[in-house]
């Protein structure tokens, strides 16, 4: 906080510390870091606007997934893993989702030079699985590394974990779910 009546303005020192190379390196590596983010941000709302409209191809061409992807799906169950995510099984998932619109909201966002995660909440219009068209909220995570082996250091989405409890639910519920 400035002091009254002090010179407040910068040291030589403090200047000369920050026209430093690794000075530089750190604010450049920074700044190139939220360009990724940011870059990443956009990719994972393109690509689930496009799943939401049943658009399984435009999804697979915005957003590549790591060999050893996760999947913890908002319905439940066991997680899914790479090895199980077949042509066949995409081409479903595209059927499941139809006319549907997306915003995204990020809460949250991490970022280094390998690895991205995104704490969102996905607010879709959609129809699911032959339901009407409804709104479907859900909590989101994302987990992007940086696949140096191939492509180029391509960011790939590693995990997907999403829940659909944006409006919370009592213990009760919460209780009744786990058993």
């Amino acid at each position: 906080m400035p002091s009254p009546g002090r010179d407040n303005s910068p040291t030589l020192e403090s200047r000369m510390s920050a026209l430093h190379p690794s000075g530089f390196a750190a604010a450049a590596a920074e700044a190139f870091i939220d360009m990724e983010v940011g870059d990443l941000i956009e990719r994972s709302l393109e690509s689930n606007a496009a799943l939401m409209r049943g658009d399984i191809q435009r999804y697979l061409a915005t957003v590549a997934l790591t060999d050893d992807f996760t999947l913890m799906s908002p319905f439940g169950g066991a997680p899914t893993h790479g090895a199980e995510i077949t042509p066949e099984r995409m081409a479903a998932m595209g059927r499941f989702f139809r006319n549907g619109t997306l915003e995204q909201e990020v809460v949250q966002s991490y970022g280094s030079a390998d690895m991205v995660v995104l704490a969102i909440i996905e607010r879709a219009r959609v129809e699911v699985g032959g339901l009407p068209a409804q709104d479907w909220s859900l909590r989101v995570t994302l987990v992007y590394r940086r696949d140096g082996h191939r492509t180029g250091g391509d960011w790939r989405l590693a995990h997907r974990h999403a829940d659909p409890l944006v409006t919370g639910i009592s213990l009760e519920q919460a209780a009744a779910l786990a058993r």
